[in-house]
């Protein structure tokens, strides 16, 4: 499938006129899960400089607060940013909010998800329960449902097949999975890792439920775009993943800007031909690619 031709940029300050409000996504964009990219930081600078409005966008299952932390602990400051959403925080006010079933009513399935949960990821996102009056199990049979924010220190973060026998044992249960981050795979400080939507694919293909939040899915884009404030014609998403933040900025009815140097940089580089190859494959239309989130 054959999509609009990408313009190739330098950076984000060829198309800035062009729009008023940013979404930006954080790992594979802004950093690299230990320090910012070269150029980002000030990037944001000039964004602010020029005026603009700027939303972070994260699939990351914790809750905003904690990433706003981390990335104040990164030289990230508040200021460069007028909200932060998170797939965590997102999921966390779906599970506080069950009990309102006009709030959110296009999620049924809150209603039937139960109390008990089976967590599946690492003690670095327990956070994520905090106030939700959920009882944390440790076996199937005693659990409602599966939350599942990736892959754990104990089974390691690089390989799958630690997850499948647990993985299976919860689909025999027929327990509902919670899918917190919908990445397939991220890269940390050069190593690139499993994430929570890869153990949510297996679990689809071994005939489980997944209850997929954040990108590329439009619902979260929701409260982005409040918080933005600007006309969607007037608002651009940038991101490195093609499968979540280009197609999720397209779900989300705004324009979208890829950054190559995430998670794509080993399969595609700088090279615009092959990135407009797997753009045209995915039947996707970024309006440009820049090889970092640099003004």
């Amino acid at each position: 499938m054959s999509g609009r031709r990408m313009e190739v940029l330098s950076g984000v300050a060829a198309l800035a006129d062009r729009y008023d409000g940013f979404i930006v996504d954080l790992w594979g964009t802004v950093h690299d899960g230990v320090a910012p990219y070269p150029g980002a930081v000030d990037c944001l600078k000039a964004l602010r400089a020029a005026g603009k409005r700027i939303v972070l966008l994260s699939n990351a299952p914790r809750p905003a607060e904690v990433v706003r932390a981390q990335l104040g602990g990164m030289g990230v400051d508040p200021a460069l940013y007028d909200g932060l959403m998170t797939s965590g925080q997102f999921t966390w006010n779906l599970l506080s909010s069950r009990d309102d079933k006009g709030l959110y009513k296009d999620w049924p399935w809150l209603e039937k998800i139960g109390s008990r949960v089976l967590h599946i990821g690492g003690e670095h996102d327990l956070a994520l329960f905090e106030g939700l009056g959920l009882k944390l199990v440790d076996h199937p049979d005693d659990a409602d449902f599966v939350l599942n924010t990736g892959p754990d220190e104990r089974r390691g973060k690089t390989e799958l097949e630690p997850y499948l026998e647990p993985l299976a044992a919860c689909v025999v249960r027929d327990l509902p999975m919670v899918c917190a981050n919908p990445d397939m795979e991220v890269i940390r400080g050069g190593v690139r890792l499993i994430c929570a939507g890869l153990l949510g694919r297996v679990y689809e293909q071994k005939g489980g439920i997944v209850h997929w939040i954040g990108k590329p899915y439009a619902e979260v884009y929701q409260p982005v775009l409040e918080m933005l404030a600007v006309p969607p014609d007037r608002v651009i998403g940038v991101g490195d993943a093609l499968a979540t933040d280009i197609r999720g900025a397209a779900a989300a009815g705004v324009a979208g800007l890829w950054v190559l140097g995430g998670i794509h940089r080993e399969k595609l580089g700088d090279d615009p031909i092959l990135a407009q190859e797997e753009a045209d494959g995915a039947g996707l239309s970024p309006v440009a690619t820049v090889p970092l989130f640099r003004w």
